[in-house]
């Protein structure tokens, strides 16, 4: 839907509301033509229904007004007598059509000192409900939303099991795309496992205005641009999603329009320079670890590191034995000599759980193991007495990687050595080949929105002969600092500046073993409010939040007891 339908849909809107109330108008002491003039007939009627004027901003707030208006309309025939709870649910069913009834077919008087209260405990339950959903829609979609980082993509920036709280304004907030959505959910409603939206109308882009532009090395949330999927992890034909309805994600800026973006030996390049990240930045890659006395697993924990896996060894195992570490388990086989190979992550099989099943498990602890560590756990490795050597492991340059943005052969790309490639700026024009057109394809068609043909060396677009193309608007690279375990921008492309959501900003909250269940959540204290940007260590203002608590608590106990003895 373009600007001129949405004038015209907003004018079609204004006529329905004219004819379903002009006598209703008159009725209240108006005049007819009052009921048809934008935006002044919204004042009006709130003086008619005897509701503060500011409900007239709700009413042009995408999402909100949708929550406003069953609010509206029941406020509207209620001003006329219209009392009982059929009629309720009458308008709100009808979409308001009710209200043409009322408007012709009802002999109504208008009543101008009704109250405004709620006439039972349930009524004034709906009401505070309504007006809860209302503001909290309304901050999460222009202000602040909260996120979970339920991968481990940022690691050790971002770790799974943090809480964040995302600014919408720092960028300036997107305004919904989607006009008709269920409020306070993404793209599928929890439970029902439906979708929450309808895919018609959509409303053009528009983004108010923000206080700063995204930045290299800002951590920024965005709409995934390849996402296709209904339903994760389960496998089915891909869906067309809105924009403002494709699945979150959560990455760092490494490059910004106009930039040109390489990856070598897995560090990332900015025209030729090696970026230079943030200090709160805590980049991880995977290392072989090398020991002659085996590289104990023990010790890799005692050191922090918890990116890596465990192999035991075990007789048969009876399916009771089985079922107990079953939980616990990535992977698992039998070896030549017939011995069971069981694979976990670095939390291993718990030992009451191995006495308990009546297992007798021996750990391997190879004289090599692959592990994804920090720069600070690189260092305290290679200078730990039992370590022989620890050496990265890179893609070579000049091999292909598997699942790796353009998707061509003209590209032999990996994760480690990737690029050149110019990440496009709004207005740039570039020259358009057979060869540049895969890195762009999919801006030009998915994006930006036009046809593309290719016939021998000759590129149309919307029909059109042409050896160049022109953006319209800007786009970003995005990667994970999680460097040999992340799907980013090195597996999708670019990121367009319409998918930008927001930018995290602070903890509220942090736990380790998120994703093994409530009963296994442990508080990361030194996390839990924290902010996300800024110099040096992060820092937890958890203490300060407690003291200021407690000092309110005590000053609202003596001011209440206070009031009563005056009294």
């Amino acid at each position: 839907m373009n600007g001129t339908n949405w004038i015209i849909f907003i004018l079609v809107i204004q006529v329905i509301h004219f004819l379903g109330t002009w006598k209703l108008y008159i009725k209240a002491g108006r005049k007819p033509w009052e009921a048809i003039i934008p935006v002044y007939n919204a004042i009006v009627l709130m003086q008619i229904i005897r509701r503060p004027k500011w409900w007239v901003i709700l009413l042009f707030i995408p999402i909100i007004n949708l929550l406003m208006f069953p609010v509206i309309w029941v406020e509207t025939i209620r001003s006329f007598g219209r009392n009982r709870i059929l009629e309720t649910w009458l308008v709100i069913l009808t979409l308001g059509f009710y209200i043409f009834y009322v408007n012709y077919s009802l002999d109504v008087t208008y009543i101008k000192d009704r109250s405004l209260h709620p006439k039972s405990g349930s009524g004034e339950w709906v009401s505070s409900i309504v007006f809860a959903i209302v503001a909290a829609t309304l901050v999460h979609t222009y202000f602040i939303q909260p996120y979970v980082i339920p991968t481990g993509s940022l690691e050790r920036t971002l770790r799974i099991g943090d809480l964040l709280f995302v600014s919408k304004f720092h960028y300036g907030a997107r305004t919904p795309m989607t006009t008709i959505a269920a409020p306070m959910v993404h793209d599928t409603i929890p439970g029902l496992g439906i979708r929450s939206y309808l895919k018609k109308p959509q409303l053009p882009y528009f983004r108010l205005p923000g206080f700063e532009k995204v930045k290299k090395n800002d951590i920024v949330v965005f709409s995934w641009p390849a996402d296709t999927v209904r339903v994760f992890f389960k496998k089915e034909e891909g869906v067309k999603k809105p924009i403002d309805k494709k699945s979150n994600y959560v990455k760092r800026c490494v490059g910004t329009p106009g930039d040109s973006l390489s990856v070598i030996d897995g560090l990332v390049y900015i025209n030729g320079k090696r970026l230079q990240l943030s200090d709160r930045a805590k980049p991880q890659y995977d290392y072989t670890v090398y020991s002659q006395k085996g590289v104990s697993s023990r010790l890799l924990l005692s050191l922090g590191i918890n990116e890596f896996s465990r192999k035991y060894l075990s007789a048969p195992l009876n399916q009771n034995q089985f079922d107990a570490i079953s939980k616990y388990l990535i992977a698992g086989g039998q070896n030549a000599k017939g011995e069971i190979e069981l694979i976990t992550d670095a939390s291993g099989i718990p030992t009451k759980v191995i006495r308990q099943a009546g297992l007798s498990l021996r750990e391997e602890t190879g004289r090599q193991r692959t592990v994804t560590i920090t720069d600070e756990m690189l260092l305290e490795l290679r200078n730990n007495p039992d370590i022989d050597s620890v050496v990265k492991i890179i893609e070579p340059k000049g091999v292909k990687g598997y699942n790796i943005f353009p998707h061509d052969p003209f590209y032999p790309w990996n994760n480690d050595n990737f690029g050149p490639i110019y990440i496009p700026e709004k207005g740039a024009t570039i020259a358009l080949t057979p060869k540049v057109l895969p890195l762009y394809k999919k801006i030009i068609r998915d994006y930006e929105g036009n046809t593309i043909g290719v016939s021998g060396n000759q590129i149309s677009i919307n029909g059109e002969v042409t050896d160049s193309y022109t953006f319209k608007q800007d786009y970003y690279w995005m990667m994970g600092d999680n460097r040999d375990h992340s799907e980013d921008s090195r597996s999708w492309g670019y990121v367009p500046a319409n998918h930008i959501v927001g930018k995290p900003i602070f903890i509220w909250l942090s736990f380790d073993n998120f994703n093994k269940g409530i009963t296994n959540w442990k508080p990361r204290w030194d996390r839990i409010f924290t902010t996300v940007g800024g110099d040096g260590e992060p820092r937890s203002y958890f203490r300060h939040f407690l003291i200021a608590l407690a000092a309110w608590f005590i000053f609202d106990y003596f001011w209440k007891r206070r009031k009563k003895l005056k009294k």
